[in-house]
């Protein structure tokens, strides 16, 4: 349930390739560096801009002045980049995408169509296509005694990473200021409700409510 292509669909980012050599989404984030590096050496530079020295941004894209490139990273067409987001850098933002006032990223895929309008810090993080986080929402990276990740699925996995965020689904809506703890990993269709803080694993086409209690959709 909660391999690359149960969560995702590739269709919508370039990082279609890379993703396919995994079974779980989060054992690419070690190379996702290096994955934008290569990838943005190939871009048309008849559609893509190298604002900086590997800094790659679609000429349809809208990079307010405020705003902070860090490299490597890629901007996908028609992506709006507001005022005083700060992109520290290995991020891959797909095509239609919102990164918001004051959104911080650094090692992570956005599919398209992602919105991070508000206040949002991901890290370490892939955000499957239009996941919305709510105004505030986070994820939070590293556990607080600095123990490696392990995904709470059936006895655990461990993954081997200190640095481990959340794994949103296609179309996953995370409420108003939540946190989203090292490892949470959320199926299609989900909605996380406003003030939450998640733990583990959330099935696809489920509702996260208060207190942590998980419900099927109807």
């Amino acid at each position: 349930m909660y391999t690359v292509c149960d969560l995702y669909d590739l269709s919508h980012t370039i990082a279609k390739d890379y993703l396919l050599q995994f079974q779980y989404p989060w054992e690419a984030l070690k190379g996702i560096k290096d994955m934008i590096l290569e990838l943005g050496s190939k871009l048309s530079k008849e559609e893509f801009t190298e604002v900086s020295p590997q800094v790659w941004v679609h000429k349809t894209a809208k990079v307010f002045p405020s705003a902070y490139l860090g490299a490597p990273c890629i901007i996908g067409a028609d992506t709006e980049v507001r005022h005083c987001a700060f992109i520290r850098g290995s991020a891959l933002v797909g095509e239609g995408c919102v990164v918001g006032n004051s959104v911080e990223l650094k090692n992570v895929i956005l599919f398209d169509k992602v919105q991070v309008p508000h206040y949002n810090y991901v890290g370490d993080s892939i955000l499957g296509f239009k996941a919305h986080m709510g105004a505030g929402s986070l994820t939070s990276n590293v556990k607080s005694d600095k123990t490696l990740v392990t995904v709470r699925i059936g006895e655990g996995i461990p993954t081997g990473l200190k640095k481990f965020g959340a794994m949103l689904g296609d179309c996953v809506e995370v409420g108003c200021n939540s946190v989203l703890n090292p490892g949470t990993v959320v199926g299609k269709n989900s909605n996380i409700y406003p003030v939450s803080c998640v733990r583990g694993v959330v099935p696809a086409n489920s509702i996260y409510k208060t207190g942590g209690v998980i419900v099927n959709k109807e």
